[in-house]
């Protein structure tokens, strides 16, 4: 041992006999800042000899070394960096295979906070030395709660990293599945007295990394999402977690937040990439409906309990209308809110079977009235998404007839008056989603134009057209107001309103480019 002693620094010396004494925990720690201060020889390593220290063959100076580290690199990116470039990332990331549990655990914690911030070479050094493969052991091989915190922590900072998304997806989608989310969902766990009833979900620390990391990776493109709507046991867990959230009251924490916007991810473009999503497509739609069968009772919850259906069929059972909209209801997290009618509006997108499904199921529901509550929001993302929904869901004849009737107004009251924008300050994507929405409602439907009429809305149409500074807005608007003057039996009305047909012109050449289909968020992540 004072062989070993001689070649460390003073302060890895005192720190090594503390480690070596049998006293209590905090006890040993006075003793170990008593023996630097005391040492006449003492300072503080550079940054060389504490990387240099991860290589000692003693296990305390290695766990030491790390933990130094840990400190040093806490919110310090010049620091960081030079971890970097003096190679001390592979150290750390060879030691997260030590056997004992203080070397892999102080170097996990070093590793997650070189890999925390925006600077993205700190990652790649991480994942270039096999990272993420040894993170994912490590994972798999500790029983450590503070451990397995660290290790998914780590892995939520470099999922930020687009070239790392498919590299965490391909090595650890399925050990971060099995071993956190399924456990701390509940899905799987049956309650001590009643063994048909599933446990709630714990909204642990590791539960949240770890719907961090797979809401970032599934955010990659389709190869991703696919992936992730493959996962065995993924998508039911989280629907699980979902459903327990709601009936616990508990909707607003990060955890819930995390699993919606995975789920909403996993539902974008889910009518195109499904295997065999021609047979989906309409005309075919009446007899795949005929084959569905009735839908099940709201006690009924068939998509969070395990059993049929499965896989990425989940994605969109009525059941799941069900809890989107509860979670409307109930959440007031702002980032949950807009992920749940984000959900909807690409369920109900495109012209499929399920879609025709889901817009049905949302009505059936009374889910139309919860999403026109939330156009008066004050939150721009919630307004957009809602208005984005609100028009996918408006290709149901029924739908459209409703919305008109009760959505048009608390849509135009969300529009500014040329370059006068209201309270809310919306931002120019809100306002275009708005207005294509209200473009959906009142196409081939007469009366809700004439609805929009009543509402007072040529007026703030006309001021958008004629001096909106932007080029979406203005063309957007212009797709109404054509649409409102081609409706010869509502001219008289308009002009005896004191509008003629100048008021239409169209101030821009239109290009006829998406306007007939239904508009989704393209950014998931």
């Amino acid at each position: 041992m004072a062989q070993l002693e001689g070649n460390l620094n003073p302060f890895f010396q005192a720190m090594c006999r503390a480690q070596t004494l049998q006293l209590p925990h905090k006890r040993s720690s006075m003793v170990s800042l008593d023996s630097i201060r005391r040492d006449p020889r003492w300072r503080d390593p550079n940054l060389h000899e504490v990387i240099s220290m991860l290589r000692h063959p003693m296990d305390p100076v290695k766990s030491n070394a790390a933990a130094y580290l840990q400190h040093l690199c806490y919110e310090n990116d010049l620091i960081k960096q030079e971890v970097r470039q003096l190679n001390g990332v592979p150290i750390l990331v060879e030691l997260l295979d030590h056997p004992k549990a203080e070397v892999h655990r102080k170097a996990c914690g070093a590793l997650r906070n070189i890999s925390y911030g925006k600077d993205h070479n700190n990652k790649m050094a991480i994942k270039s030395c096999d990272g993420i493969q040894a993170l994912v052991r490590l994972l798999r091989k500790s029983s450590s709660m503070e451990v397995k915190e660290l290790a998914t922590g780590t892995l939520w900072n470099l999922s930020s990293h687009e070239p790392l998304k498919m590299t965490i997806i391909n090595q650890g989608l399925q050990t971060l599945t099995d071993e956190i989310i399924i456990p701390h969902s509940g899905w799987r766990r049956r309650d001590s007295v009643d063994a048909s009833k599933p446990l709630s979900a714990e909204w642990t620390t590791v539960f949240k990394n770890t719907t961090g990391c797979l809401r970032n990776v599934s955010s990659d493109g389709a190869e991703a999402r696919q992936r992730l709507r493959e996962c065995e046991g993924l998508v039911a867990a989280l629907l699980h977690a979902l459903q327990s959230a709601v009936v616990k009251k508990d909707a607003d924490n990060k955890s819930v937040e995390n699993c919606v916007c995975i789920l909403r991810n996993l539902s974008y473009h889910v009518h195109k990439e499904i295997p065999g999503a021609e047979r989906f497509q309409e005309p075919h739609a009446g007899h795949l409906m005929r084959t569905v069968g009735h839908q099940k009772k709201k006690n009924e919850p068939e998509c969070c309990s395990g059993k049929r259906p499965k896989g990425l069929d989940l994605l969109y059972q009525p059941e799941v209308v069900r809890l989107y909209l509860s979670l409307l209801t109930c959440s007031h997290n702002h980032n949950t809110l807009e992920a749940a009618a984000g959900a909807l509006q690409n369920l109900a997108a495109g012209h499929w079977a399920w879609s025709s499904y889901i817009r049905a199921t949302v009505r059936k529901e009374k889910g139309l009235p919860v999403l026109v509550e939330l156009l008066r929001s004050d939150v721009d993302k919630v307004v957009r998404a809602v208005a984005i929904a609100l028009r996918n869901l408006a290709i149901d004849r029924r739908n459209k007839d409703l919305i008109g009737n009760y959505a048009l107004r608390d849509l135009v009251a969300n529009l500014p008056y040329g370059q006068q924008h209201p309270v809310k300050n919306l931002e120019g994507d809100t306002v275009v989603s708005i207005l294509n929405t209200i473009y959906e409602i009142i196409t081939d439907n007469p009366e809700n134009a004439r609805v929009l009429i009543q509402g007072h809305a040529v007026q703030k149409l006309v001021a958008i057209n004629k001096s909106s500074q932007s080029t979406r807005e203005t063309k957007a608007a212009s797709h109404v107001l054509q649409t409102i003057w081609a409706y010869k039996e509502l001219r008289h009305t308009l002009t005896k309103a004191g509008w003629n047909k100048s008021n239409f012109k169209v101030f821009l050449y239109i290009l006829y480019d998406d306007i007939t289909l239904p508009l989704m968020e393209k950014n998931q992540g």
